[in-house]
């Protein structure tokens, strides 16, 4: 086995102390009733079970104290340790926390899954840390572990949304029974925001005389058992900033299906007594045509605007200026575009018309997350220019795809191999100097606005997780 590589993504100065070497066994797969039920939701919603990991046996056939290997806190240590035999073998390291010899922390790689694993707390230690080991590279990413819920709490409102890791969902409540390559979810939207999803893509339908708002996915439905409404997913969101105040949510809106309503429409009726101008609306949503900080909009939904505004609603609302960040022109099937109000810089390639175009979408994906991490915020220039300040646009990195007449292409097994695969650069090369598709410098290596397929199928939610861990680089900040 090749030797042992390891990345801390956290704040903390770690230093390996011990390595411990043990047999392992397999995790048993699941028997009986649980198997076939098992069998048959892979069956329909195309993914497939997480391989087993191994579970440590007996006593460590071998120790070894380290002395020297220090992992400064967003730095890369290679080693001289073996890496364990994935098939039969697990290693056992325990950290410390450098100057505090009392504050320890284990992990085992591999764990008993190959899903994100908790690192265990020795010594009253104070942190919680989420290891990700990754077998074929022999890497191990240490993570500062962010209680989802509530992961903006831990950042000071200065900064500016577009300088965030934000984890967000494409077709976000299509997590409902439907036709083929409209079901892009596996969970339901308060699922999500409890998960630490921070970005949703909506589409609706408008007709011109009805308010009531129909949740669609292009031209259809995004349930086969009967119509979803804007107005009760936007209760459930509410909900969540009530409990969850320190939190922020973009909303993208968008006009598909098959209304006879146009896009005048659609305005009209959004910032009607309905929606974002009831009492509610008005409390909750942000929509001026600008980046708000995290401060200006806590506890808010900001509205990412990607349709036409009437022009009766644009003389009501901010002096004329716009009604929410403007990306009603948007690239289509992009690589990298910009919006026409240059707010956005946009890849959204689509159109996979065979399997192998797969590795096509993975490197696009691996390329908007580099020319992220690329962007540099100054707060001290910030405050000195204050509005004058140039803001970095934000970056949206669409990792989805599908194609409606290849069953292998259909969202759920395009995330298959893209979600494992961004998690892989995202722990072992995003932020690293030159180790990116462009080999870019590094900035303050956000990853921008990640927009996901099938998270938290199984109870997986290791990307949104490992986006999310990003947002320690920016503690590192004076």
């Amino acid at each position: 086995m090749a030797p042992l590589t390891i990345r801390n993504l956290t704040i903390t100065p770690l230093e390996l102390k011990l390595v411990e070497r043990l047999d392992g066994d397999e995790v048993p797969k699941p028997g009986g009733i649980a198997n076939i039920t098992s069998t048959i939701t892979n069956l329909f919603n195309g993914t497939e079970t997480p391989t087993v990991g191994l579970i440590p046996r007996g006593e460590p056939k071998e120790k070894k104290d380290i002395k020297g290997v220090v992992i400064e806190p967003f730095t890369t240590r290679s080693t001289d340790i073996k890496a364990a035999d994935p098939t039969k073998e697990v290693l056992r390291l325990t950290f410390e926390e450098r100057g505090s010899p009392n504050h320890r922390y284990v992990v085992d790689a591999p764990g008993q899954s190959n899903r994100s694993i908790v690192m265990k707390r020795l010594g009253g230690a104070p942190h919680e840390f989420t290891a990700v080991y990754i077998p074929s590279g022999s890497f191990l990413a240490i993570y500062s572990s962010a209680n989802l819920a509530r992961w903006m709490r831990e950042l000071p409102d200065h900064y500016p949304l577009s300088t965030l890791s934000i984890p967000g969902t494409h077709n976000s409540p299509t997590c409902h029974v439907a036709l083929p390559s409209v079901r892009c979810q596996a969970v339901g939207v308060r699922e999500q925001l409890d998960n630490g999803v921070r970005f949703m893509d909506i589409r609706v339908s408008a007709d011109p005389q009805d308010d009531q708002l129909t949740l669609v996915h292009s031209a259809f439905p995004i349930s086969l058992t009967g119509s979803k409404y804007l107005s009760d997913l936007l209760s459930e969101v509410y909900a969540f900033l009530e409990a969850n105040p320190s939190e922020v949510l973009l909303m993208s809106l968008k006009r598909e299906g098959t209304g006879s309503g146009n896009d005048n429409d659609l305005s009209r009726h959004l910032s009607g007594k309905r929606y974002l101008g009831s009492d509610q609306g008005s409390r909750r949503w942000f929509t001026e045509p600008r980046i708000p900080t995290l401060g200006e909009a806590r506890g808010k939904v900001v509205l990412v605007r990607r349709f036409g505004l009437d022009d009766g609603v644009r003389r009501k609302v901010h002096d004329g200026r716009g009604w929410g960040i403007d990306g009603s022109v948007w690239p289509d099937n992009c690589e990298d575009a910009a919006t026409g109000s240059g707010q956005f810089r946009v890849q959204d390639f689509y159109e996979i018309d065979q399997s192998t175009n797969i590795e096509k979408k993975i490197e696009l994906s691996r390329k908007q997350l580099e020319r992220a991490a690329e962007q540099v915020f100054d707060p001290k220039q910030q405050q000195q220019q204050k509005d004058k300040a140039k803001l970095p646009p934000l970056f949206v990195n669409f990792l989805s795809a599908s194609n409606f007449f290849n069953a292998g292409c259909w969202p759920e097994k395009i995330a298959a191999k893209v979600n494992p695969a961004v998690i892989e650069y995202l722990c072992m090369r995003h932020g690293d100097p030159g180790k990116g598709p462009g080999k870019l410098k590094v900035g303050d290596a956000s990853t921008g606005i990640v927009i996901t397929d099938w998270v938290g199928n199984d109870g997986d939610w290791d990307l949104i997780r490992c986006i999310v861990g990003w947002n320690a680089r920016l503690q590192l900040k004076k």
